[in-house]
């Protein structure tokens, strides 16, 4: 099913995000993390892709291979275009539609100094036009309801999204974001700009304070000081970190849901637990 389809049901999705080991060794052991996902009948699993290597599409193929046929769920594959050439992207595409994956979230990529750039895809929408000429697939995109940390301004931010909405993105899954504010301002400005594609919110819950961190300088989210409360006050304590950051993770959720958003995507770092508890936590609700 293409996701895009879920949307136009009108029902509120709910979707999880995972990533592949890196070695494929552990493949085996990413089992028990799926069964208890696939257990919360997710609508969907976005599986992030790596750049700079076979080894990194194989096994993201691999995972979204066993998502969609050993779990029956849907998988969405990212794949980013920076690093890598028309004949390449054909090569990969080739692949996704002959297993039969339908969801492609289109991505740049991050750039890094040891991974060469090439010349065909400077960014995310050249990417999705190139894709959409294929019309093999339902294509996503991401967004950033504080803005990308290159925009210039929100502006262009608007610009460039309806560029990459008109190039062919049906669905755009949101950076992590930590106060709600920004995200309902960010969707009245998508569709003051005649961007009328489902936006979805996409939740990270914190409890790592030194991963959240570490997110948090790479994709400019801010800290409210109700969540910088949090972290400086529960960072040592693993236990309560997990309770707190639940809870915060909760909270916006359902003042989301409660404010009618399309769906959730929930950023699992590959941790069940998490999923679960939000799942319980919503269950009523969603």
């Amino acid at each position: 099913m293409k996701i895009a389809e879920i949307y136009d049901q009108n029902k509120k999705s709910l979707s999880f995000e995972i990533f592949p080991p890196k070695k494929d060794s552990e493949l085996k052991n990413i089992d028990e993390t799926l069964e208890i996902l696939c257990e919360l009948k997710p609508d969907y699993i976005s599986v992030t892709f790596g750049a700079g290597g076979s080894s990194n599409c194989n096994r993201t193929i691999e995972l979204a291979k066993k998502i969609k046929y050993e779990y029956h769920v849907e998988p969405v594959v990212h794949l980013t275009c920076l690093s890598y050439n028309k004949s390449e992207i054909d090569e990969f595409s080739k692949v996704l539609a002959n297993e039969g994956i339908q969801n492609i979230l289109a991505l740049r990529g991050d750039k890094n100094p040891s991974l060469q750039e090439k010349d065909d895809f400077k960014h995310a929408s050249d990417l999705i036009a190139y894709l959409r000429q294929k019309n093999l697939f339902c294509i996503a995109g991401a967004c950033y309801p504080e803005c990308h940390p290159e925009s210039e301004s929100r502006v262009s931010e608007m610009k460039n999204l309806r560029t990459k909405v008109n190039a062919g993105a049906e669905v755009l899954l949101s950076q992590l974001f930590f106060d709600n504010d920004y995200f309902f301002r960010f969707v009245e400005d998508c569709r003051i700009a005649g961007i009328e594609v489902p936006v979805i919110p996409g939740i990270m819950p914190v409890i790592n304070a030194a991963q959240i961190k570490r997110m948090v300088t790479m994709c400019g989210a801010s800290f409210p000081a109700r969540f910088q409360k949090i972290i400086s006050k529960y960072e040592n304590n693993r236990e309560a970190l997990f309770d707190a950051g639940m809870s915060y993770a909760l909270s916006q959720i359902i003042d989301l849901l409660a404010n009618d958003v399309e769906g959730v995507h929930l950023y699992t770092m590959n941790n069940p637990s998490v999923a679960r508890r939000i799942c319980e936590g919503i269950r009523n609700i969603i």
